[in-house]
């Protein structure tokens, strides 16, 4: 109950009450103890694990793990959690160009936690990762954003056994799960399919044999090969019940073929809706013939004319010209890029992901937007 100040009658004597008050504060100032007030507090520096934001951080190995797939492995200046199976944004200068991709994370929770590293795995298919491939060395810096994305266990609505499906480098966020579950970082039971072309194609395979336990299991499809102790074919109904028999929720990730394919093996039987998990792949080139456009980017006081190109998103075009935007997915979905559009025509690369509330109000997301004319957006900074 809040305290009540009694108002005297003449008025002059709240004036009295009130220098009295004075000695008193005096009186429990010298009383208290000199210890120093702490700099810092256990929440805020939480605070500061679970939200690292963007770091710089230091290329300290590299592993090939394919013909086409590296393992990147980077130390942090920050302490950093993230979940098994996230994501974070790489970004570095690429000539004239300032280029970020998202990668997920291959490392564990707690190595990124208690040494301070996180590994990136990245297949060689496209301008960002062919670059890594050609120049990234040890000792080189690069600017590492937030872990982010919605790909991972969640106790509340999944069951407690995930069937993980995983086409080529999809395999990345289970090969970090699988390594959480083994450190006890994550509680709950893995059975994971790993589908490949050839036995070579397939990534982290030693890694992963060394892992299997009662709660993580691994099973190897081939659709090219034929060799013994691997399933032949897809990732099919059949193979799925050949060794699980309880309830699961599933979660993809792979190309997008792969995905078509899946869905419809698993809605066979009745896996769909919540308890059906995509990774959301990156927005690539439109197939349709370049043409370009002038594009006005207007950032906080500053308004920039570039070109854009009919087959790219505007994300990618404004990137080239070396502009500082907002990138996470480059999917469409997580709406961190949204800008406001001012002017001109655009396509939005299959469904459209933004909120009700951003497209009523002239918001696109840049990151799967492509232009079908001259346009003009706001946009923020990167």
């Amino acid at each position: 109950m809040a305290y009540r100040f009694k108002k005297q009658i003449f008025g002059f004597m709240d004036l009295l009450r009130f220098k009295k008050m004075v000695k008193v504060r005096r009186e429990k100032l010298s009383g208290a103890p000199s210890t120093p007030l702490p700099k810092t507090y256990k929440v805020n520096e939480t605070a500061k694990i679970l939200h690292p934001g963007n770091q710089s951080v230091k290329l300290i190995d590299i592993v090939k793990d394919t013909a086409d797939t590296k393992t990147y492995t980077f130390e942090l200046t920050k302490k950093t959690f993230f979940r098994a199976g996230q994501y974070a944004v790489l970004r570095s200068n690429v000539g004239e160009s300032l280029v970020s991709r998202p990668y997920a994370i291959s490392s564990s929770p707690l190595t990124a936690l208690k040494e301070g590293k996180v590994s990136l795995t990245i297949k060689k298919a496209g301008f960002f990762s062919d670059w890594m491939f050609k120049n990234a060395k040890v000792g080189d810096e690069f600017t590492l954003g937030a872990p982010f994305g919605q790909f991972y266990y969640e106790p509340l609505k999944d069951r407690k056994t995930v069937v993980g499906i995983a086409g080529g480098s999809g395999i990345t966020p289970f090969y970090s799960m699988a390594q959480a579950i083994k450190e006890g970082s994550e509680e709950f039971k893995l059975i994971l399919f790993y589908g490949a072309k050839t036995e070579k194609d397939l990534i982290f395979k030693k890694e992963l044999d060394s892992l299997v336990s009662d709660n993580f299991k691994v099973i190897y499809v081939l659709s090219d090969e034929k060799k013994s102790g691997y399933e032949e074919g897809f990732i099919t109904k059949k193979i799925i019940e050949k060794y699980v028999t309880e309830e699961f929720t599933a979660m993809l990730c792979g190309p997008d073929a792969m995905y078509a394919f899946v869905d419809k093996e698993l809605e066979k039987m009745n896996v769909t809706g919540k308890y059906l998990k995509h990774e959301a792949n990156c927005i690539g080139v439109r197939d349709v013939k370049p043409k370009k456009y002038k594009l006005k980017v207007n950032i906080k006081d500053n308004s920039y004319e570039i070109e854009a190109s009919s087959d790219e998103t505007l994300l990618v075009s404004m990137e080239k010209a070396g502009l500082k935007v907002p990138s996470r997915c480059r999917a469409g979905g997580c709406g961190y890029c949204h800008s406001k559009l001012i002017s001109g025509q655009f396509s939005i690369a299959g469904a459209d992901k933004r909120r009700l509330a951003d497209a009523k109000f002239s918001y696109i997301h840049p990151c799967c937007s492509y232009p079908d004319s001259d346009m003009e957006l706001t946009v923020p900074e990167g």
